[in-house]
């Protein structure tokens, strides 16, 4: 029994159990695989083998998110992240997105590019870029071991299309790898994430000071993306209260809220938002009633939270995270209100097979 048909046969009184439409994609359930990073890219990041069997097993989400792929060499920040700006990269995520679809699955590519959280090595010497030189606190792990991160060189205004150029062209690609859509990560931390908030962008061009501003660079991106796929198909993610790699922001309800509503306006498919509900200055309730789209809410969730969050009108559909990578069955396990696998934190970032595709499904 495949994973897609298990979860197929899930009780469906349930809030997450229930279909959902995605602009035009019709999801079996309102469960979400969440973005996650796993670091086992083989030779120029190019996604791993491994990875059609990872993804296939996890195909009875209603929708699966990619981890985050570097839209060209210069948005890469870790060891072993898949790119989707190669010939190589795109061939194996067509073999990805190809078995997923043959289980049923929806799956989205999650476009990303690091900013100042990179190191020289993976830029061949030079500098990481950023909206300003600030330099994060935190190391970077290399190919030659952890490293301290650097101070970045600001981007020049005249760089700023070719950042734009570099996220039409990820964009372009997955949808030659065979996609269903993509997301663009603007939380984090990273790049987009960057220029939004206050705390990493001091320039005083037309991309920095006010909140116009500074969210300049993100609708570019958005609107150069929709420009390929349609809006419909389009997905943003953002983080408005996270400090992961020195994020700061003065006003975070100000800033996300227009955000929220330019993005609105862009009338993009959903907002994915990383805001957990335990967190202090929960923002996701506000942002929802700014947001006329899909509302995508992660960060602690657990099947009975997940269900309240839908019920509620919170969201529409709920992401998991470590949850899925331990439990490549996990909307079985929730209908079943069965044991979840315990997530093995040590092969998260290693371990080729181990901790990557040799968690049990419950059939199993």
């Amino acid at each position: 029994m495949s994973a897609t048909s298990a979860a197929a046969k899930a009780p469906a009184t349930e809030p997450l159990f229930e279909p959902y439409q995605l602009g035009p994609l019709h999801l079996s359930n309102r469960i979400v695989m969440a973005p996650m990073t796993r670091s086992r890219a083989i030779d120029g990041n190019v996604p791993n083998p491994l990875a059609e069997t990872y993804y296939r097993q996890r195909a009875s989400a209603g929708l699966i998110i990619t981890e985050a792929s570097q839209v060209s060499p210069q948005g890469q920040g870790y060891i072993r992240t898949p790119g989707i700006h190669s010939p190589e990269q795109v061939a194996a995520w067509r073999k990805i997105t190809a078995a997923v679809a043959r289980e049923g699955g929806k799956i989205f590519l999650q476009l990303w590019h690091v900013g100042r959280i990179s190191h020289p090595d993976f830029q061949g010497g030079e500098l990481p870029v950023a909206p300003s030189a600030i330099m994060p606190d935190g190391e970077v792990f290399t190919a030659q071991g952890p490293k301290k991160m650097v101070t970045p060189r600001a981007l020049d205004l005249s760089e700023l299309p070719g950042i734009v150029e570099q996220f039409r062209k990820g964009a372009e690609n997955a949808k030659a790898a065979g996609f269903d859509g993509v997301e663009i990560h603007g939380a984090n931390g990273y790049l987009l994430d960057q220029f939004t908030r206050d705390g990493s962008n001091r320039r005083a061009d037309s991309y920095g000071g006010s909140l116009e501003n500074r969210v300049r660079l993100p609708l570019e991106v958005t609107k150069a993306v929709i420009g390929v796929w349609g809006k419909d198909r389009v997905g943003y993610r953002v983080s408005p209260n996270g400090a992961y790699n020195s994020m700061s922001d003065s006003n975070p309800r100000e800033t996300f809220s227009y955000l929220t509503r330019r993005l609105s306006e862009l009338g993009i498919v959903y907002l994915h938002t990383f805001d957990p509900p335990s967190g202090a200055n929960h923002l996701a309730p506000e942002l929802r009633k700014q947001f006329t789209g899909t509302f995508i809410v992660n960060g602690g969730y657990d099947e009975a939270s997940g269900n309240a969050a839908i019920a509620s009108g919170d969201a529409d559909l709920v992401a998991y995270g470590v949850p899925f990578l331990a439990n490549p069955d996990l909307p079985y396990r929730f209908g079943r209100k069965a044991g979840l696998n315990a997530p093995d934190q040590a092969t998260f970032y290693a371990g080729e097979d181990r901790g990557y595709t040799d968690y049990p499904a419950l059939a199993q």
